[in-house]
Parts: C-alpha cells; structure tokens; sequence
C-alpha cells in the first residue's frame, strides 16, 4: 500500500517524464517545420493542435503546461533565426489544442 507522499513523488515522476517527452514532441516538430523543404504551415499547425491536444488528455489539469511545452519550439526558433514573430501563431495553435483536449475530458467525463 502506497502513502500519501509515495503517491505524490510517483505523479511528480509522471508528470516530469511526460513533460520530457512533449518538450521532445516539441522540439521534434520545431525541427520539421524548420527543414528547408517543408512548406506545409498546415500540417505542421494540425500537428501541434492534436499533439497538445493529446498530452492535455493524458494529464488534464495543466493545459498550460502543454501548450507551451509543445509550442514555444516553432516561434523560439522563428524569431531567434528570422525574427519572424507570425512564427507565434504556433504557440496561439498548441493552446488551442490543449484547452479544446481539456474540454473533451470534461464532456467525456460528464458522459460517463
């Protein structure tokens, strides 16, 4: 049987090795969308949306969170590299997905 503080460590455990890998999410999607031969803005957007949307379904209290760990990636390198400051509708798309992910698990979780 597990105690109260064992539980807390094992979430704070939980919670930092996925915010490890949507930081990886994050990254890996800044690096897709920096390749001189991408040129699909909409792909890369509809990734970011369904991937904060994801990660917001797994831990649904820290929507926040999400978004900017998936989506500070794409405009941190647009405006450090081009100053392309239109490089922040990414952050814009990856809050969207979480708050719309944090909404399905409510209505999901009001179906039940």
């Amino acid at each position: 049987m597990t105690t109260e503080p064992e539980a807390k460590g094992n979430r704070t455990k939980s919670l930092t090795g996925l915010l490890a890998i949507a930081a990886f999410v994050g990254l890996a999607l800044m690096w897709l969308d920096s390749r001189p031969g991408w040129d699909d803005a909409g792909v890369t957007a509809g990734l970011v949306l369904a991937a904060s949307a994801a990660f917001t379904a797994l831990w649904p209290r820290l929507p926040w969170l999400w978004a900017l760990a998936i989506g500070m990636w794409i405009p941190l390198f647009g405006i450090v590299t081009t100053q392309n400051y239109g490089s922040l509708l990414a952050l814009a798309v990856a809050f969207l997905g979480a708050y719309f992910g944090a909404l399905m698990v409510k209505v999901i979780r009001l179906v039940r």
